[in-house]
């Protein structure tokens, strides 16, 4: 029997709804359910096959776990030490280099010194920062976030210079992003499992949390079509089983605004009816196929091309 199991938290649509469909296609010796943890031993395998990862972003427990079951075979959707390794800022530098549209950004140092630390651990950190060259290059307005993280926590909206510098001091010991707005016509967020399914989905993120998929625009065949070729590139390059990319359109240019979201909503009652019952039927496809692909004591890990390229020390971009 190869077991696949889903690690998650407090959400319940999703969770319970794959797990139905996936045991409704009965498929021989296919079985999917919540993922059961009683003991973790350094270097023993875990009873599954497959594991679909929605809750260790925030629990390191269960990311030290599923390292160790991906070390003894486990096919964990998303891999945990590429997601580990993987934050906002790298992906748009990385953006830059595949030919990917995004906004001009920089990263900023924490306001606050991070703990165990002093004004001497910062002996390579000038200060102050070139502001000057900082402002001139991303412009205002403009948005602040943090370099890591989601679900649109710690996001500001900055007007002018003083504006930053009094949202700034609110921030603490994060690492903040200073990113260009772009003033977007439509924006898409889109759905990518296995990279190579993509739902293109029209998202206003203006509107209230829960009418977000309620927007009054569609791309054309020719625009869904570049969108989709953006959306697997970044995939290809990242190595995420399970993302999301949100995508915003300025003067007809796509700019992928966030593309760093392994553990994306999938919840039925915000992404709505169509967009929820499209993810589960194509994560339980997906996850059936890596489990019919499972073999034994090997890795069974999704790497990225930028890993895969640097490990066989091939030039990273073509």
């Amino acid at each position: 029997m190869k077991k696949i199991g889903i690690l998650f938290g407090k959400e319940r649509t999703f969770p319970d709804a794959f797990i139905e469909r996936v045991n409704s296609k009965n498929i021989d010796g296919i079985q999917a359910e919540a993922v059961k943890i009683d003991k973790v031993k350094q270097g023993e395998p875990t009873d599954y096959s497959v594991i679909i990862d929605r809750i260790s972003q925030d629990v390191p427990f269960y990311r030290a776990f599923l390292k160790n079951a991906a070390l003894t075979g486990t096919a964990v959707i998303n891999n945990p030490f590429w997601w580990s390794a993987d934050e906002k800022f790298f992906n748009n530098c990385l953006a830059t280099k595949i030919n990917v549209p995004v906004p001009k950004t920089v990263i900023l140092p924490s306001r606050d010194l991070p703990t165990d630390t002093s004004d001497e651990s910062f002996t390579n950190l000038t200060y102050p920062l070139d502001w000057e060259d900082i402002f001139n290059y991303v412009g205002f307005p403009a948005y602040m976030k943090p370099f890591a993280g989601g679900g649109w926590k710690n996001v500001y909206k900055l007007t002018d210079m003083n504006d930053f510098f009094d949202k700034h001091a609110e921030t603490g010991q994060l690492v903040m992003l200073l990113q260009e707005e772009i003033v977007f016509e439509e924006y898409y967020r889109c759905y990518c499992i296995g990279g190579k399914y993509v739902r293109i989905m029209p998202y206003e993120p203006r509107n209230p949390h829960h009418l977000r998929y309620v927007a009054g625009f569609k791309p054309g065949a020719e625009k869904l079509k570049e969108m989709e070729d953006i959306v697997l590139r970044i995939n290809k390059y990242l190595g995420y089983d399970f993302n999301t990319v949100e995508l915003a359109l300025r003067d007809g240019v796509p700019y992928a605004i966030d593309f760093c979201n392994p553990a994306p909503d999938a919840d039925r009652n915000s992404v709505g009816e169509e967009n929820f019952a499209w993810v589960v039927e194509t994560a339980a496809n997906y996850a059936i196929e890596k489990a019919q692909s499972y073999a034994e004591n090997k890795d069974n890990l999704t790497w990225g091309e930028y890993i895969r390229t640097s490990a066989n020390k091939q030039p990273l971009f073509s």
